[in-house]
C-alpha cells in the first residue's frame, strides 16, 4: 500500500475503476498516513473528513452501478488553503480570517469534485501568499519532506510538500511569483502555471475580491506530468459572464520524442548569483536530454535587456498586490518613494515604486511588458520551449525573523538577498507565458531540483509534452527517504 500512496492521479482512478482498490478505501490509507506523517511536516492543516469519507462513498456506489464521473473519479485530493471549499476556512494565514469558512467551492474546487476528485484536506501557505516559505500564525510552519530544517517552498509549499510525502493523490496551487514552480522545484514535484487566464480563479481570492489579479494565475502541482494535463484541462475554461461568448481551445502538443523538440537554453544571467550546484544540476540533465537527440539552438534567448525586464516584473508584481496593503503600510511605501534616487535599483525601491504607482504610468509599463511579449513570441517562431531554473538555490533553511524583503539567503557561499530568487519567476511570469516545473534528480547537496519549461503563449501542452518526454528519458518523481 506504500507504493499506491506515491501513485499518480491518473492510475490511482485507474485502480479505482477496475475496482482494484474502492475509494473509501483509498481515501482511508491517505489519513492514516496523514496521522502519522503529517504532524512533523504541517502540510495539511483544515480537513474535511466527514465530507470526503461521503464523497468517497457515493463515488463507490456510483461506480458499482456503472457510472463514472470524470477522470478523476475517486480519488483524494487537497487544495491550497487560499481555495474556497466548504466545511474548511479559507485564512491566507490571517488570523482575523481564522473562521472563514466559505458558503460554496471556488470554481476550480468544483471542477475538480465534478471531475470525480474526492477533496479531503486543504494545504499551508505563507500570510497573503507572500514568501518563497510557508508559515503564518493561523497554522504554523510547513517543513520540506526531503530536510525538515528547509522551506519546502511557497507560497504552495503545503501543497508540494503533502504531494512529496505521499499524503494525498494531487494538488492545485496559484502563482503569481513561482509559488507554484519554486515549491514543485524544492519538494521534487511537477508544477504547471498556465497561461494568464486560461484558468477562473474565482473563488481563489479574498473576502469581496472577484476580480482576477495581474499576472497571478492558478495551476495543478502533481507527481507525474500526465495529472498536470488532466487537472489543467478540467479546471481550465472560461466562467460567468466569459462562458457567455468564449470558449476555450488549447492547441495539442505535436512533439514527444526527444529530437522532435528544438529548445532554447539559458541556465545563468549575469543580473543574477546563482548556486554552482543548481546549475550543475540543471546542466546535467539538459546534457541528457542532448544525449538522446534533443536538438539546441545554441545562443538562443529573448532579444530584450533581462535587467530591464526584472525591473518591470517587480513594479507589475507590487502593483498586482498593491491592493491588499494596509493604509499604513501604504503610507511607508510614499515615504520610502520619496527618498530614492533614480539610479537606486533595489528591490526595496522597486517594490515601492510598484506599490504606489499611478494609473497612467501602469498603462506605460504594461505597453512596455507587451513589446517585450512580442520579441518572446519572436524566439518561438525559432525555437519550440526554453528551458531554464525557476530558482537561484535548491530549498534554503528556514528563516523566519523580520520581514521578507531584509533576509539572506547563501549561494555559492556568499549572502545575498532572498528576493534576488524573483528573477527566474519574473523571466516568464510577468509576461503570462506558460511554464512547467519538472523534477530531473538530486543536486549534490542531496535536495531535489526542478527544471522551467517555457512554452509560448496558449501552448501549455508542449510545455506538458516535454516534461512527460523527460519522465520517460531521466526519470522524473522521487519519493523522499522516511515516508514508506
Amino acid at each position: 500500500m506504500t507504493d499506491i500512496a506515491f501513485a499518480p492521479a491518473h492510475e490511482l482512478a485507474a485502480k479505482i475503476r477496475s475496482k482494484e482498490i474502492g475509494s473509501r478505501e483509498l481515501l482511508e490509507h491517505y489519513l492514516a498516513r496523514v496521522e502519522k506523517y503529517n504532524p512533523p511536516l504541517n502540510a495539511i492543516i483544515a480537513t474535511d473528513y466527514e465530507g470526503a469519507r461521503k464523497a468517497a462513498d457515493d463515488a463507490d456506489a456510483a461506480l458499482a452501478r456503472g457510472e463514472v464521473s470524470g477522470p478523476l473519479h475517486g480519488v483524494p485530493m487537497t487544495f491550497k488553503e487560499s481555495y474556497d471549499a466548504v466545511h474548511m476556512p479559507t485564512t491566507w494565514g490571517l488570523e482575523h480570517l481564522a473562521k472563514n469558512v466559505p458558503d460554496e467551492d471556488s470554481v476550480p474546487v468544483a471542477r475538480m469534485k465534478a471531475a470525480g476528485a474526492v477533496v479531503f484536506g486543504k494545504t499551508n501557505v505563507p500570510v497573503l501568499l507572500a514568501d518563497w516559505q510557508s508559515f503564518n500564525p493561523v497554522y504554523g510552519s510547513t517543513n520540506n519532506p526531503w530536510d525538515l530544517s528547509r522551506t519546502p517552498g511557497g507560497s504552495s509549499g503545503g501543497s508540494a510538500a503533502a504531494l512529496a510525502a505521499g499524503l494525498t493523490g494531487l494538488e492545485a496551487g496559484s502563482d503569481i511569483g513561482a509559488s507554484i514552480r519554486n515549491p514543485a522545484h524544492y519538494c521534487g514535484v511537477y508544477g504547471h502555471k498556465p497561461t494568464w487566464g486560461i484558468l477562473p480563479p474565482r473563488g481563489h481570492a479574498m473576502p469581496g475580491t472577484i476580480t482576477p489579479s495581474d499576472i497571478s494565475v492558478i495551476g495543478p502541482l502533481a507527481r507525474s506530468a500526465e495529472d498536470l494535463e488532466i487537472s489543467l484541462d478540467i479546471m481550465a475554461g472560461p466562467h460567468g459572464l466569459d462562458a457567455a461568448c468564449w470558449t476555450l481551445t488549447l492547441p495539442e502538443a505535436t512533439q514527444r520524442e526527444p529530437g522532435d523538440f528544438k529548445v532554447a537554453v539559458v541556465l545563468e544571467d549575469q543580473n543574477l548569483d546563482q548556486d554552482t550546484v543548481l546549475t550543475d544540476a540543471l546542466q546535467k540533465a539538459i546534457d541528457a536530454l542532448a544525449a538522446k537527440g534533443m536538438k539546441i539552438v545554441s545562443g538562443a534567448k529573448p532579444a530584450f535587456d533581462t535587467k530591464e525586464a526584472h525591473s518591470l516584473y517587480i513594479r507589475l508584481l507590487r502593483a498586482a498586490t498593491s491592493g491588499r496593503v494596509n493604509d499604513e503600510e501604504m503610507a511607508k511605501q510614499h515615504a520610502l518613494l520619496a527618498e530614492l534616487g533614480d539610479d537606486d535599483d533595489s528591490y526595496i525601491s522597486e517594490m515601492a515604486r510598484g506599490n504606489t504607482m499611478l494609473h497612467r504610468d501602469w498603462i506605460k509599463l504594461n505597453n512596455r511588458r507587451n513589446q517585450m511579449r512580442e520579441t518572446w513570441q519572436a524566439l518561438f517562431e525559432e525555437v519550440d520551449l526554453l528551458l531554464c531554473p525557476i530558482a537561484s538555490t535548491t530549498a534554503f533553511p528556514h528563516d523566519q525573523e523580520g520581514e521578507r524583503i531584509h533576509r539572506k539567503i547563501v549561494v555559492n557561499n556568499k549572502l545575498v538577498p532572498v528576493t534576488d530568487q524573483l528573477f527566474w519567476a519574473g523571466y516568464t511570469g510577468a509576461f503570462n507565458l506558460p511554464s512547467t516545473v519538472a523534477p530531473v534528480g538530486l543536486a549534490s547537496d542531496g535536495l531535489p531540483v526542478g527544471l522551467q519549461i517555457v512554452a509560448p503563449h496558449g501552448h501549455d501542452k508542449r510545455a506538458i509534452a516535454f516534461a512527460k518526454m523527460m519522465e520517460r528519458e531521466i526519470g522524473g518523481f522521487v519519493a523522499p527517504k522516511g515516508y514508506e
